[in-house]
């Protein structure tokens, strides 16, 4: 009996793996930014559409907005703002750096103070990763797919505009199911 059942475990084990594998999902292609940005075209104000839940904008109820300059260094200066709970208004500024050349979608942004500029580790990818040919919607992400934005020149998105835009950015393998509406308050 012992026998037979060693004989039967590998045979038990291929069975049941293809179902223990149908579980996992398929891994999605390596992100890629859009293939061109006019960085001096994305300045100015942009309202946060809907968000991947994060650990920095907890406290954030509402009225989340970027805001970027361009600076005579060529850096990008940043400033995200949102409305808490009791009201007040939270800021938080950052500096962005083009990365891969002037017209590359890829960007690396630090909201640590200039001093630490140096290190790598304060430094983190901003992917313009699907952008309106009129610059008014844009997706922005980073290669492992953990953060994700929709924004949008006006507090509010046509329907079909934004719905498209989630079809797309599903097909670059991102969960838009946990997108959360942000509540514009201007």
């Amino acid at each position: 009996m012992r026998a037979l059942r060693k004989a039967l475990f590998p045979i038990f084990l291929c069975l049941g793996a293809p179902h223990a594998l149908a579980d996992v999902p398929p891994t999605p292609q390596p992100l890629a930014s859009v293939d061109a940005l006019d960085v001096q075209r994305y300045m100015g104000k942009w309202y946060e559409i809907s968000h991947y839940p994060n650990w920095f904008q907890k406290k954030c109820q509402g009225a989340s907005r970027a805001e970027y300059a361009l600076k005579d260094n060529g850096e990008v200066q940043v400033v995200n703002r949102c409305r808490l709970e009791n009201g007040e208004t939270n800021v938080a500024s950052a500096v962005g750096r083009q990365v891969g050349g002037p017209n590359s979608a890829r960007l690396k942004v630090s909201f640590a103070p200039a001093w630490l500029s140096f290190i790598p580790a304060v430094w983190g990818d901003y992917w313009v990763v699907d952008i309106d040919p009129d610059y008014s919607l844009v997706a922005v992400s980073e290669p492992k797919r953990e953060y994700l934005w929709v924004l949008s020149r006006t507090p509010q998105v046509d329907a079909d505009r934004y719905t498209a835009l989630l079809a797309r950015l599903e097909g670059q393998g991102f969960d838009v199911s946990k997108l959360i509406a942000t509540k514009q308050m201007d």
